[in-house]
């Protein structure tokens, strides 16, 4: 398991650089790593917009910098990331409406998928 995978699968939250340092959570599945924006959810300004984004995963045990890297930004289509977008539901602690969780996503979210490229030196 390389840095990026075992730091992502260890702490639920990771610093997107985006129009300023965002605090988010996220799931790691599959190679990559999933978040969620908009529709009451984490609020990520231009992320799905993105090319690409700075990502930075810390250690949850001390909260120092573990790696940062560059990651490719793509949308996914919810339907057809369904177990990614399943692993992101499961992974969502404290949401009121856990039933209705991903119809909610489906009609008023956004789930992008960040691909590692490289670590930064």
């Amino acid at each position: 398991m390389g840095a990026i995978e075992e730091g992502a699968r260890r702490s639920g939250v990771l610093w997107l650089s985006l129009d300023r340092p965002r605090l988010a959570w996220h799931t790691w599945h599959d190679g990559a790593i999933y978040v969620v924006t908009g529709g009451g959810e984490q609020e990520l300004p231009g992320l799905a917009e993105a090319g690409r984004v700075q990502v930075t995963l810390r250690s949850k045990d001390n909260g120092a910098r573990l790696i940062t890297f560059t990651a490719a930004v793509e949308v996914v289509d919810q339907v057809l990331a369904g177990e990614a977008v399943a692993a992101l539901a499961k992974d969502r602690l404290n949401a009121a409406d856990g039933a209705g969780l991903r119809d909610r996503w489906l009609a008023h979210s956004t789930v992008v998928r960040l691909t590692p490229l490289e670590p930064a030196p």
